[in-house]
């Protein structure tokens, strides 16, 4: 079973979240706290993957996501939004957040990210805005992405793609006929090569720089 927590201010989404994803039948959501309870429970319980709302009133979750970086080891964190806040999703990005998902995902794509997300899979959602990834990576994004992914081999961009379409480690291996410890060699190349510090941050270079169907669309 997966085991997830599920962060946020509002009792109506918390409990969304938990019907939903309990639904799937491999993911058990293992407590739903505010944001006020949230570091403590889910130090104790250590769970698979924290669901984190990006903006609540009483603690904010960037602040949360930066304490839970701090536990030993921090777990896999997506924060969840409304996109009312470009600014807020950049700043997670940068604090090592593993993707972020919209309150209204569907419910089968829902349990399919928690699934992606727990095997070392990036998930970027689908209505993700190019101002969203442009606050991430600056002015001249696309250029500045480009001159980055020229860096890489064409087996490291062809991982880089991979990761971009959120496959995990063994997902890639087993796509491109490689061992996963191959891939983790590709994987740490391109991350020194482009110059970041995580999955979800390559995939982002990747989409600015229109390796994602040659055209530098959203995931």
């Amino acid at each position: 079973m997966i085991r997830v927590v599920v962060v946020d201010d509002e009792e109506l989404v918390r409990t969304g979240f938990r019907l939903i994803l309990q639904a799937a039948g491999d993911i058990e959501v293992v407590a739903t706290p505010t944001g006020a309870q949230a570091v403590r429970e889910i130090s104790l319980l250590k769970p698979d993957l924290v669901l984190l709302d990006i903006r609540m009133p009483d603690v904010d979750g960037l602040t949360i996501l930066r304490q839970l970086q701090g536990l030993k080891p921090p777990p896999v964190v997506a924060m969840l939004t409304t996109f009312d806040s470009d600014e807020y999703i950049a700043m997670a990005l940068r604090s090592a957040a593993a993707g972020f998902i919209l309150k209204d995902t569907g419910p089968e794509q829902l349990a399919q990210m928690v699934r992606t997300l727990v095997s070392g899979g990036v998930v970027l959602s689908p209505k993700v805005t190019r101002t969203v990834v442009d606050g991430y990576l600056g002015s001249g994004a696309g250029s500045a992405a480009s001159e980055q992914v020229e860096l890489l081999t064409e087996r490291e961009r062809m991982v880089l793609v991979l990761i971009a379409e959120g496959l995990s480690n063994a997902d890639i291996a087993t796509r491109i006929h490689v061992s996963v410890g191959t891939v983790k060699d590709h994987v740490s190349a391109i991350l020194t090569k482009l110059r970041v510090g995580s999955r979800v941050q390559a995939a982002l270079v990747a989409q600015r720089a229109g390796l994602l169907d040659g055209s530098g669309e959203p995931l």
